[in-house]
């Protein structure tokens, strides 16, 4: 697997997700909507939507957000830690608290890719996402 940088474009302007070994293009990251919450200080919302190759997983990581998902199309495989693993299909839902450790995310298909939307609650101008080795 080769490293590849995952990115964001938020209001015009590139802001770097994070460093994770992936292969290449097998998990594409793209923002919708990104705004801060002015009645909670020093949050924001950040919507994404995620596609993942056939195949496709992501590294262990954290978040440090709340994290809702929303599966689109296809089915993927969601666990944290001490947890049992989910397989989710498209309307099903997820959730990841800030200390949660997201110990798989994959799509459970070797031949049809999937793509759900990821809603984080977060620190302003956070990582959106932390790998753990």
């Amino acid at each position: 697997m080769k490293s590849a940088l995952l990115s964001l474009c938020a209001s015009a302007t590139v802001c770097l997700l994070s460093t994770l070994a992936v292969a290449a293009d097998a998990v594409t990251v793209t923002s919708l909507m990104k705004k801060d919450l002015p009645d909670y200080p020093g949050k924001e919302g950040l919507m994404i939507s995620v596609e993942y190759a056939p195949g496709a997983s992501d590294p262990i990581h954290t978040h440090d957000a709340h994290a809702f998902v929303y599966v689109l199309e296809g089915s993927i495989v969601m666990q944290v830690k001490g947890e049992k693993e989910v397989t989710l299909s498209p309307g099903e839902t997820f959730y990841e608290g800030p200390s949660d450790v997201h110990v798989v995310g994959r799509n459970a298909s070797t031949s049809e890719p999937a793509k759900f939307i990821v809603v984080l609650l977060k620190n302003k101008d956070a990582p959106v996402l932390t790998p753990v080795k």
